[in-house]
């Protein structure tokens, strides 16, 4: 199993010993957004770098996490076990979470 948390510390170091913005919330937010897009085009166009584009809005999203010092494999985790408890019903053919 893949250790997450040091993946996040490399992930961090990497851009330290790059040069690239640790400081910048907003622009590493911006950075993400156009992964998450670049993904979704390789997705629409059949891409076969598809793979790598999704692995790069998660190298964002960890970046940003160890910036931000929030261990980002722990929300994931504490978030699955939150959703797996989730009730959700149907509204006009669109699944909606059951407040409760």
């Amino acid at each position: 199993m893949m250790d997450f948390k040091k993946l996040q510390k490399d992930v961090y170091e990497n851009k330290v010993n790059h040069g690239f913005n640790v400081t910048d919330i907003n622009m590493e937010f911006c950075l993400a957004y156009g992964e998450l897009g670049e993904a979704y085009m390789a997705w629409l166009q059949k891409k076969e770098d598809l793979g790598e584009e999704l692995a790069d809005v998660a190298i964002y999203l960890m970046g940003i996490s160890e910036i931000l010092e929030i261990d980002l494999g722990k929300e994931i985790e504490h978030k699955i076990e939150k959703n797996s408890k989730r009730v959700y019903k149907k509204v006009n053919g669109v699944l909606v979470k059951e407040e409760g």
